[in-house]
């Protein structure tokens, strides 16, 4: 079954310098989940670093003690500083699912938590209180593309590994520079690209693709400037932007892998998968341990990261990974899609009319802040 909320496809630009296809082997790693029986595990490896696989299930009679019920999993979409549908969305959520399997849930945030909507801050502040107001919980957060670039306008985007300078990413891209209105203010010397094209001003006022204005920037950024009361393109962010929310933004993921998620299927019943989030998705056409390593490290030497903002060409389940049963989901693309073992959940896309979504592992199902 394919679910699909439509809204406009945005052609994806930009690579990823030398990442080249090439195709690899890897055993399959997800076992169907069946009545009265136990899973043995043995390591193997997935993608460079170690994980658990169920290799075997046996007759669950004579096999010691059950095991303990796995951790429900909730997957929250973009929330484009919409405090207000945030703050819905988790109170529906805390209403509709069992308050025991809430508290002790693994919440994924997919990323992208500024621009667009008015209440960066307020959001931001959200989600750092979330470890003291649930405690049981285990909070993730994901790096979007417009975080990226927000935390390299604020001086909070991690050196590149090598010792390189963030000037060096401008060169793929410097074309789009007079036509994008980078921003030339102080210290945009020692910028990323994307921090330059995140607080510049763009000429054109129509964004086509979206059928609305620009905000400020191609990244919609006015809104999180006003957010931090000051204006847009104002180096003056720098201060006004909280010291724990630089170390937020900063300490952001760029990708999470989980073994053992329990998923429903219509014909297999319920198995346990390997999961990964990614803001975006997975390179159709880039080896995928290549993919990983740039998204494990944090390599900012990337002028712009295909897994945080491409749009076709990570659609899709990469082939490294057809059959070997993981799911992979993301946020980023402006709808709510749902084919196999892919996910897609982002039916907000930052647009005002639009809900925030999340959905919900085993159940799949799918939670509004409406």
């Amino acid at each position: 079954m394919v679910v699909t909320s439509s809204l406009p496809v945005v052609k994806l630009q930009g690579n990823i310098g030398k990442i080249t296809p090439t195709g690899f082997a890897r055993q399959q790693n997800c076992k169907r989940l069946l009545p009265n029986r136990s899973i043995s595990i043995e390591f193997s490896f997935f993608c460079g670093s170690p994980l658990l696989l169920p290799s075997s299930c046996s007759r669950g009679n004579d096999a010691g003690a059950e095991m303990a019920p796995p951790r429900m999993v909730i997957c929250v979409g973009d929330l484009h500083g919409h405090i207000s549908k945030l703050e819905s969305l988790w109170a529906n959520l805390q209403a509709a699912l069992p308050a025991d399997a809430f508290a002790a849930a693994l919440v994924i945030f997919l990323g992208d938590y500024n621009d667009r909507g008015p209440h960066t801050r307020r959001v931001l502040d959200f989600l750092l209180a979330l470890p003291a107001r649930h405690p049981a919980q285990r909070h993730v957060f994901l790096c979007g593309n417009h975080d990226l670039a927000f935390a390299a306008f604020v001086g909070a985007l991690p050196p590149p590994p090598d010792g390189s300078p963030f000037a060096a990413t401008w060169a793929e891209y410097i074309d789009n520079e007079a036509h994008e209105g980078w921003f030339r203010g102080p210290g945009h010397e020692e910028m990323h690209v994307q921090g330059r094209r995140w607080g510049g001003v763009i000429k054109e006022r129509w964004n086509p693709k979206k059928g609305l204005p620009y905000r400020g920037s191609i990244y919609d950024a006015q809104p999180t400037f006003e957010s931090y009361g000051v204006a847009h393109g104002s180096p003056d962010l720098t201060k006004a932007v909280p010291e724990e929310h630089k170390r937020f933004l900063h300490d952001l993921i760029w990708v999470h892998e989980e073994e053992n998620v329990p998923i429903d299927t219509a014909d297999e019943g319920q198995i346990v998968c390997n999961l990964i989030a990614v803001h975006a998705g997975l390179e159709k056409s880039m080896d995928l341990n290549e993919q990983l390593r740039v998204l494990r490290t944090r390599d900012t030497r990337v002028p712009k990261v295909p897994m945080l903002s491409g749009r076709q060409d990570v659609w899709n389940i990469p082939q490294d990974l057809v059959g070997k049963q993981t799911i992979v989901v993301s946020g980023h693309h402006a709808k709510l899609h749902i084919d196999g073992l892919r996910f897609v959940i982002d039916e907000g896309g930052g647009y005002e009319d639009k809900p925030i979504a999340a959905i919900v592992f085993p159940s799949k199902q799918v939670i509004r802040s409406t």
